[in-house]
């Protein structure tokens, strides 16, 4: 068992930077590939980011060259840092562990946090 905490949310204009972090506990952090997802109102939940166990990451096109994903196994951490934020990254986003190599659907992960709202106005 997993449970996964996120923090960081908030309200920043349009251009502004956040970074959420994503606090882990439980089964050891180094065997899980980590994820960011976020759900806006109305909309299914969509993939962000992604972190393998031993440090490769993917993005999303929608986010790629603004986020940058990144973990600190020391700390059983996962980091997502934001910048140049558009309104229509609006929504909340979502922190999820796998215990498998595949991580751009929300059905390839077996644990998620509870979300943080980040909202960025125009």
């Amino acid at each position: 068992q997993v449970q996964l905490v996120e923090s960081g949310g908030g309200l920043v204009q349009a251009g502004g930077s956040l970074r959420l972090s994503c606090a882990a506990s439980g089964r050891p952090f180094t065997t899980y590939g980590m994820g960011w997802f976020r759900q806006a109102p109305g909309k299914e939940r969509e993939f962000v980011a992604a972190i393998s166990w031993n440090g490769g990451s993917t993005y999303a096109d929608s986010v790629k060259g603004r986020f940058t994903i990144s973990r600190d196994n020391a700390l059983s951490k996962v980091n997502l840092q934001m910048n140049s934020l558009k309104p229509e990254d609006t929504a909340v986003y979502y922190c999820a562990a796998t215990r498998g190599i595949r991580m751009l659907l929300a059905v390839h992960y077996d644990y998620w946090g509870q979300g943080t709202q980040v909202t960025v106005s125009s």
